[in-house]
């Protein structure tokens, strides 16, 4: 929108002083020409803005003129330029109205909290998303967020995790948590809570029913109910390997929500007994990906499984080379 476009130009005069007009284009995506056209909206509107042309001409505010919002203290402004979840913003759609947000309240700090601000937003990154995750399905919010930001139930078709046909739930949302970088909606079904993932969801229907929630329960109620129900779900099966040396920081690491306990010290030698818990049998299968540096000892339950397993890859890899 142009007003949005306007007061982005006067906040950034306002906060960098004299600044080209191809970096103002550059910064708001729009051509050269459209920049000359709004500093003279914003001069006929009584802004004192300028402009100068030449080798080291610019776009400049009338020297004194500003609009100060104070109240922030300095840790308050870097507080705010720490991008917890960048990711989140994107999935949203709100990256655009989050650099916008930024400019204004760059703008809006006092002057001697602007450079810890700037140098905060430079030497600090949050990156939610966990190493070698793999690529992300895409996801569409669209509807989840119309649901959630109107205060209306919704019926979904949602893939659980094995299942070949999607099931069909009438829900009444309580908000979107995104966690590790995978998107979660919150909801109440037949007032329990329930967790679905986005990325499963295969059609979302926004009803004219308003929701349904429970009294006195709100998102971060209901978030800390589900997450100390999976945090607190019993392992069930107890699962001990060996591992080799060369390969046990990234098992470590991979397999850190498996862990029953760290492995002690063993001394040097080559293979280093560890202690998993899984819920059933086939999420051990995963162990098939450190091939020969891991042994299963026990129980021989998994031991059967991941063998299974591993002769399968084999005979895909045969029938792949025979045909």
């Amino acid at each position: 929108m142009k007003a949005d476009r306007l007061l982005s130009i006067l906040l950034l005069l306002q906060t960098r002083g004299r600044v080209p007009a191809h970096e103002l284009a550059d910064r708001l995506e729009v051509s050269v020409r459209t920049i000359y056209r709004d500093v003279e909206a914003l001069s006929a509107s009584g802004v004192p803005v300028y402009a100068e042309r030449g080798r080291h001409g610019g776009i400049e505010l009338l020297a004194g003129f500003r609009t100060d919002v104070t109240g922030l203290t300095a840790d308050e402004s870097r507080a705010l330029f720490i991008l917890a979840a960048q990711g989140a913003h994107a999935a949203l759609g709100l990256d655009a109205a989050l650099g916008s947000a930024l400019r204004k309240v760059m703008a809006a700090l006092p002057a001697p909290y602007r450079p810890a601000a700037e140098v905060t937003s430079r030497r600090i990154l949050v990156d939610a998303t966990r190493w070698k995750g793999g690529p992300q399905p895409a996801v569409d919010l669209d509807v989840l967020q119309d649901a959630v930001f109107a205060d209306r139930r919704l019926r979904l078709r949602y893939r659980h995790s094995g299942a070949k046909d999607p099931s069909t739930y009438t829900v009444d949302p309580y908000g979107l948590v995104s966690k590790a970088g995978v998107w979660y909606l919150v909801a109440d079904r037949r007032a329990r809570p329930r967790l679905f993932r986005a990325d499963r969801v295969r059609s979302a229907t926004l009803l004219p029913d308003p929701v349904k929630r429970r009294p006195g329960i709100e998102l971060a109620h209901a978030w800390e109910e589900l997450r100390r129900q999976v945090e607190e779900r019993p392992g069930g099966l107890d699962v001990t390997v060996r591992v080799r040396r060369s390969h046990l920081d990234m098992f470590l690491r991979l397999n850190a929500s498996s862990l029953a306990e760290l492995p002690e010290n063993q001394g040097e030698n080559e293979w280093v007994t560890v202690r998993l818990s899984y819920g059933v049998v086939r999420e051990a299968r995963q162990l098939l990906q450190f091939a020969d540096a891991l042994e299963v000892v026990a129980p021989p339950e998994v031991r059967a499984e991941v063998a299974a397993a591993a002769a399968s890859v084999t005979e895909l890899y045969q029938r792949v080379g025979e045909a």
